[in-house]
């Protein structure tokens, strides 16, 4: 019997953006992200096992470039990072909630409308 084939993990998670250095400017000064590499139509950060990839292509031959899609980003602190990102400039949509018995969420969005949140334990502001 042959085995069935399976995929088992993501590698990255590319963004279609408009402007590749004001998303990377989003993603690395106000979220913190290390740039792993940057050229003219793509930009690929560092978030933990995951890369997240800014891609100007896609954006090109999109009707629309926001859709159904939301990167969520895990914290020790829901309120703590969310205290530390309005520092830095990140405006929320919405105030924290609890999601699961364990776990928050709060979401803003990135300079093209992508949604985005941090997700993990209530925690301290």
């Amino acid at each position: 019997m042959a085995e069935t084939f399976q995929l088992s993990q993501i590698t990255a998670v590319m963004l279609g953006v408009r402007d590749v250095p004001a998303a990377l400017a989003f993603y690395r000064d106000k979220l913190g992200l290390k740039t792993i590499m940057q050229e003219s139509q793509i930009a690929l950060l560092q978030c933990g096992t995951v890369m997240l990839g800014l891609n100007r292509g896609p954006a090109q031959s999109a009707a629309q470039l926001v859709g159904a899609t939301e990167v969520v980003f895990r914290v020790e602190s829901v309120r703590g990072a969310r205290s530390g990102l309005i520092a830095q400039g990140v405006a929320f949509l919405d105030e924290p909630r609890q999601v699961t018995p364990t776990d928050w969420v709060a979401h803003f969005r990135d300079v093209d409308g992508h949604l985005l949140s941090i997700f993990g334990p209530e925690g301290q502001s």
